[in-house]
This record gives structure tokens, sequence and C-alpha cells, in this order.
């Protein structure tokens, strides 16, 4: 009885379990089949290759393991890769911006070091005592990574005894036998200083990797058990000879505080002229011992005279001694699915992993997906529209994720078969239809036609910039204004409403991010051994950093330093102001305005100095901390590796939301006369008891406002955009999408057709082009020929021209009985 009850109990769970198999069987099968009709493709192998790295295994994975391109000459995982030959001719993708910036600050920092190594030669009597300490290097390096979460890493790797240091007694005209101070961005999520259990990403390792024992060839970066160490191959050794005309010199006119001036002729990185140009790439390679992350590295190499301090100038010669390197985690870059073709050259390994259904849709790439799959979306082809169910393109991250079922039924276009041709002769709009859009858009009543006729007193000007919301007469006035004509403007003609500058905190942010902090280091301390404090900043250490800022990226055309009264070592008051005159040139000029003699004029009275002086006087709270765990070398050979005194140590600054913009203004009297905005960031330092922090002064750059993409498009009506709904689109059948890279120049946009509206017109686009809008519009208020009317979409309607059954049968059928009657 029991033993029956038994095996009954037994036979009760496995009639319980029975369902739950089943179950599990129907789920996995659901599972699988969502994904299962996906066949692997090489997305699946270079993500096989990114996973099968871990700091636990990569110190015994083969060298060809810790790449993921296999070809060091082209590298075919990451694309599009800024070129400084196009930045200025073509516009840079979204997704592609954070490696721009990647790009800059590597020039930068190139030519600074290359600048203030060669510039103890502008005070050759003192030369030993202007070379930057050990401190500065590594400040340096942590400036480049603090001043934007998506560089990972900064890194300056000095070839074998060539960098010359003044940190240590009686080293003058010695060498380092290797030096590469780098700072790199740590996970702080369980470091002890936070007790918050959160991830800050303002921790910084600095570690000088120059710091080896003589005789470890795996802990030697030059060396080819090193592994990783392409950025190294990439510009170094610099095995030229002692060839005086192998390195690209650029030209600096300096004018000091005393009216007096310098022509400095220095040498640097390769010309944006030259082949190769001044940054290469690193393949995408896995850190191994030290980030243990997939990285990807802009190098840029660091020239000097070499051998120093000879005394003979005939002997010494320019040579690449060190490289800049900047990297920022692979993960973050965004890959492009879509197929080879125009935009899409290649070589790219990802290409043609879209899912897109090629026979009625083309793929778009999107920005911001980082290294997965789905970012892309999925376009009509010309000649087909969106279903009436389907809003906006089909979204890649969607159909990546679809089941085999639904990649089959749906995610593709309906064709359209009666296509219109665009007529070849058009004539001027009937008055009616004049009339109609004139009332919608009456701010273009009292626009002229554009003519020659000369205007001394600016009164034509002054009315095309007061014309209200006229986008066409505004642009007209800020054309107009130039060194000639903008002395007859009063200072209010020249700014502009804040509004109008919409955009430049996202577009010119890699700029914004450019202007850097200055951490004063204390002259005064003192170290155990032979090691020595670094010395006050120099003139010419400031003069660097600002030049480099414009050196660096193309799109600042001007940059200063602004020191407050007193702050600078030996100086009531100090501001290089670096700037140039053309965009792509070699020669610079540099100016301290602080010669200025006029109260009024001197810099302390500019606005946004003001502005942030007033603001960052007394409550320093807000400033972002940055905690430092820096590792120096032991002694002058650099052995190997200690704690620096002060461990962790940390600093405050400012961070970019604690900068200022400017409104757009025509600087007339200025060096540079153009449109410009400028975004200025405050930088502090300890007062002279080393007590507390104080505001030291202001770090400015200014862009050329003409640079800016406008949006005509509609948004909300909180959005302080003076361009904001001024698009020409037919709002009722269409809808306005913005297009980057057309400047500050009307039909920046174009019209896509609503949910129910089709393109009706053969041609090989689906939309209608903003400047072509635009322009007929024009046409359209000066009454000339134009086709504006018919640039508007149309109702969709079957996907076909058919002959309806049901509907000749009805007609049959009504005929007959009509008969009858």
């Amino acid at each position: 009885m029991t033993e029956r009850g038994s095996r009954g109990g037994g036979g009760g769970d496995l009639c319980l379990t029975k369902p739950i198999f089943f179950l599990l069987i129907i789920f996995f099968s659901f599972t699988y089949a969502q994904f299962g009709w996906q066949t692997r493709d090489n997305f699946d192998e270079i993500r096989r290759r990114y996973d099968a790295a871990t700091p636990d295994n990569c110190a015994i994975l083969p060298t060809d393991r810790l790449y993921l391109s296999k070809d060091s000459e082209e590298d075919d995982t990451v694309t599009h890769k800024p070129d400084i030959k196009e930045i200025n001719i073509n516009p840079v993708f979204p997704n592609r911006t954070a490696l721009l910036h990647l790009h800059n600050v590597a020039m930068s920092r190139a030519f600074f070091w290359s600048y203030i190594l060669q510039s103890r030669f502008i005070r050759p009597a003192i030369n030993d005592t202007y070379d930057p300490g050990m401190m500065y290097y590594f400040l340096s390096t942590v400036a480049d990574v603090s001043s934007n979460l998506r560089i990972n890493s900064s890194a300056i790797y000095f070839s074998t005894n060539a960098s010359f240091s003044p940190s240590y007694r009686g080293f003058f005209n010695k060498t380092f036998p290797l030096f590469a101070p780098r700072t790199y961005r740590a996970d702080d999520f369980n470091d002890p200083i936070h007790l918050e259990r959160i991830s800050t990403l303002n921790t910084f390792l600095v570690k000088d990797l120059g710091a080896v024992p003589p005789h470890s060839l795996s802990r030697n970066y030059t060396t080819d058990f090193y592994r990783i160490n392409e950025w190294y191959k990439l510009w170094l050794p610099d095995n030229v000879g002692e060839r005086h005309d192998t390195k690209t010199t650029y030209q600096v006119e300096i004018r000091y505080a005393n009216n007096t001036n310098e022509t400095y002729t220095f040498h640097g990185p390769p010309g944006a002229d030259e082949t190769p140009g001044p940054v290469k790439w690193t393949r995408p390679y896995y850190d191994c011992g030290r980030s243990d992350k997939w990285i990807i590295g802009a190098v840029v190499p660091i020239a000097d005279i070499y051998p120093r301090h000879t005394g003979f100038r005939h002997i010494e010669y320019p040579t690449y001694t060190a490289a800049a390197v900047l990297e920022m985690d692979f993960e973050r870059i965004d890959i492009n699915q879509c197929p080879l073709g125009e935009g899409n050259l290649g070589p790219n390994k990802f290409s043609g992993t879209a899912r897109c259904r090629e026979e009625t849709t083309e793929c778009e790439p999107l920005d911001g997906y980082g290294f997965r799959r789905g970012g892309y979306q999925c376009r009509c082809r010309p000649g087909f529209r969106l279903p009436f169910v389907d809003r906006r393109p089909f979204l890649g991250e969607i159909i990546e994720r679809s089941s085999e079922i639904s990649y089959r039924n749906f995610f593709k276009c309906d064709k359209i078969d009666w296509i219109q041709t665009r007529p070849v002769e058009w004539d001027v709009s009937p008055a009616y239809i004049r009339v109609k859009y004139m009332e919608k858009y009456n701010n273009y009543k009292n626009f002229s036609f554009p003519t020659n006729i000369p205007d001394p007193e600016g009164v034509a000007i002054r009315r095309e910039k007061n014309l209200d919301r006229n986008t066409d007469a505004l642009l007209r006035f800020i054309n107009s204004v130039n060194p000639k004509t903008c002395h007859n403007l009063t200072k209010q003609d020249l700014i502009l409403n804040g509004d109008i500058a919409f955009g430049a905190q996202s577009q010119f942010e890699n700029e914004a991010l450019m202007a850097p902090y200055l951490q004063i280091v204390d002259p005064s301390e003192v170290f155990p051994g032979k090691r020595v404090p670094d010395k006050p900043l120099s003139e010419d250490q400031m003069i660097g950093e600002t030049l480099a800022l414009v050196l660096g990226d193309t799109k600042i055309w001007s940059a200063a330093s602004y020191w407050d009264r007193n702050k600078f070592p030996n100086r009531t008051l100090f501001a290089p102001f670096a700037y140039k005159k053309d965009l792509n040139t070699r020669k610079f000029k540099v100016e301290d305005l602080a010669r200025v003699n006029d109260t009024k004029d001197v810099y302390l009275n500019k606005e946004f100095y003001k502005f942030l002086k007033n603001r960052w006087a007394t409550n320093l709270d807000e400033l972002e901390k940055y905690y430092l765990k820096m590792h120096m070398r032991n002694n002058e050979t650099g052995e190997f590796l200690r704690k620096f005194e002060q461990y962790p140590t940390f600093y405050r600054a400012a961070n970019k939301n604690h900068g200022f913009w400017t409104t757009p203004y025509y600087d007339c009297k200025g060096l540079v006369p153009k449109w410009l905005i400028t975004y200025a960031v405050p930088f502090f330092g300890w007062d002279s008891l080393r007590v507390n922090l104080e505001f030291k002064g202001v770090v400015a750059v200014s862009m050329d406002l003409l640079q800016l993409d406008i949006n005509q498009c509609d948004d909300d009506y909180y959005v302080p955009n003076f361009f904001k709904g001024t698009h020409k689109c037919h709002r009722r059948t269409s809808y306005c999408v913005p297009i980057l890279g057309r400047g500050f120049d009307t039909g920046g946009y174009k019209c896509e057709c609503y949910q129910g509206y089709e393109y009706p017109f053969d041609d090989p686009i689906t939309y209608f082009d903003g400047q072509l809008v635009e322009a007929e519009f024009l046409n359209l208020v000066w009454d000339n020929k134009t086709r504006y009317d018919m640039l508007k979409c149309r109702l969709a309607g079957a996907s076909s021209v058919v002959s309806s059954y049901l509907l000749i049968a009805g007609a049959v059928l009504a005929s007959v009985l009509q008969l009858l009657r």
C-alpha cells in the first residue's frame, strides 16, 4: 500500500514535470527561432576576437590575437577615420566627432612639445632652465584625459636616450634611458576613496612606463617583445640621419608686452599637405596589463633638435624624438554595417552585415550605437514608399531582434507605379499662388532683390538685420559685414542675438574641450634624493600652450590665456593671444595683450572674463574633483616605479559646463576680423600659502560663426533657436530633417514625406533638397520663374494601377438595371 502510494506520488511529480518540460521546449524553440535565421558574418568574427582577450589570458595570447585587424597597413575595423586633408572640405559624420577630437588633441600636444622643447633657443643663455620638468609632463597627460570623457588615455613615448630633464641635480645634458609618462582612466567603482561605490570616471592612474629594469625586454616599449607598441613603431625611431631638411617648419611671430617683436621658426609634425599627414592611427588592440581594454590610438610625432647643448649648431639636426599618443575605447566607436558604396568606400570589415531588405530599402548608418549591431536604418529606395502603418524608416535595432517570420513579412516598402517626371520648363507663378505664400511668409514682403549699390553709411545693412525673422535678410547682413564695412556700424550692430548661434555648444564641443585648465606645481616642494621640483611656469610654456590650441584644431581661429592680476609669476598682467590669418597656413601670430595701455581696452574688462571672475571669486564648491594615483621613477635611470609622495593626490578644476559661451560678435577692431563665437573656461591654482584654491584666469577659444550649421527645422517652443521653423517645406505633406555640413546658410535640411504621402518624381532621391526649396522660394518672392508650388508630396495611392473585378461587375450590373428600367 505504501509502495503504491509512493509510486503514485512519483507519478504525480512526473505529471507535473511533463508540462513544464514541454513548455521549456516550446520556449527555447521560439527563442532560437527569433535569431536562428541570421547567418554568421564578419561582425560575429570580430566579436569572437573581441571577447577572446581577457586580463587573465592576454599575456599568453599570440600577438596577432591582440589586434582586431590582421593587416597593419590597412585597418578595416574602424572606418571613416578623420583625415586632416578632408576636415575643412567634407563634413565629419556625427559618429566620428569623438575620433576627430582625439585627432585634434594629439596634434595639439605634439605641436606644444615640439615648440617648448625647441623654445630654449629663444633664450640660449639660460636654456637649461626652460626644459619642462617631469611633473609638467605628467599633469599635461592628465589634462588631456580629464578634459573629455571619451578619451581613455594620453601618453608621450620618448625614443631611447632622447629625453632631457631638469628634474634631477647634476643631470644637465644627460638623458633618460626611457621616458614615457602615461595617464589612463581607472574604474573607481570599488575604490576606497569613494564610499558611495559609484564610478565617477574621475580617477586617473599615472605611470612612467619608461621606468623599467635595463634588461627587461618585455617591459621595454621600444622592443618587439612589448607586442602592443604599434604606436611607437609608426614614427619611431627616426632614422633619417643627420639631415636638416626633413622636418616641417612652422613660423610664429611673437609680440611681447614691452612691444618687442620676434619671429621664431620651429620644427614640428608633418603638415596637412604632406603624405603621410601628421596623424597616424593604430589598429584596435588589447591594452594588455595596462587598462585591459580594446582601444585605438592617434599618434603624432614630436620634433626636437638633437643632440642638445653641444655649442655647435652645425652638428645639431631636427629629428623625431617622441610621439604623442591619445587613445579611446574601441567599443565607443560606431561601426558601419551598410554595404560599400558612395560615402562608404571601405575597407570596412562590417560592410554588408545590415539586414535591410535590399529589393525595396537601402541602408543608412546612425550614430550613438557603438560596437554593436543595429546602428542603421532602412530607408525606402527611390520609387518606393513606406507602408501606411509605418511613420519612419525601419530601425536596424528592431530588425536585428525580429523573428524570421516578422523579417520575411515586414520591413519592406511598397512600390510606386505611377511616377511623375519633372517638367523641363516652368513659368512665373500665378498671382493668387504668390499671394498665398506671401501671406504665409509675410516677413518676405519687403525683401528686395540683391543689388551692388554701395552703402557707405551702412543704412541698408542695418535694415537687413532688423527684418524680423527673415532668414535670408539676416544672412545677407552677416555676409555684408567685412573689415571695410564694419567701421560704418555701431558696436550694437556688430552683436547678434544669442539664439542665432543655436547649436554651437554641440557642434563646437570639441573646440570647447580643447581649452585646458592649468595646474601649478609647488616650486618649493622638497623631495628625497637628487630629485628637484619643477620651476614656476614660464612665458614660453604659456605661449606654447596657447599656440598649440590654434595649431591643433583648424576650426579654432584664436586662443588666449588671460591671467588675473599678479597671478602669473613676476608679471602684473599676462595674456598670450595666438591667432591665424588664413585657414591653411604654417604662419601664426602670438601677441601679449598685456601691452594694451588703455584701461577700457584691457582684457580684464572683457564680458566673459568679468562674468567668470565674479562667478568663481569665492565659491568653488561646484568644481570637479579629480584623483591622481601617480607612480614616478625611483631615480634618474628609472629602474622601477615608486608611488608619488602624495598618494593618492587630487586637484579641482572646471568642467565643460562651467564655461561661458559669448553671443556672436564681429571683432572689427580686433586681431581676427570675423564673425566669432567664443568659449571661455576658468582655471584655478593654490594661493601663495598653498591653503586655498583661488581664481587664476581664463582660457578662451574663438571659432568662426560661419562654420556653424544652422537648423531651420521645427522644434519645441522653449528651444532658443532663431532659425527654428524657418524651413520652406510644404508643412501639410512633409516634415523637415536637418542635414549637417552646409554651414551658416539656408537649405541645410531635406523635406521628407509624411505618413500617407509619397515622393512623386522620378529621381534618385526620395526627398526635396532644402537648398532647391529655398532657391525656388526666393524665385517666387522676386516674381521670377519658379516651381516652388510643385515641391510637395502627393497623397499615397494604390501600389499599382490595376482594374478591380468587383468594380467592373458593379458597373455592369448598374448598366443592366438601367436598361431594364
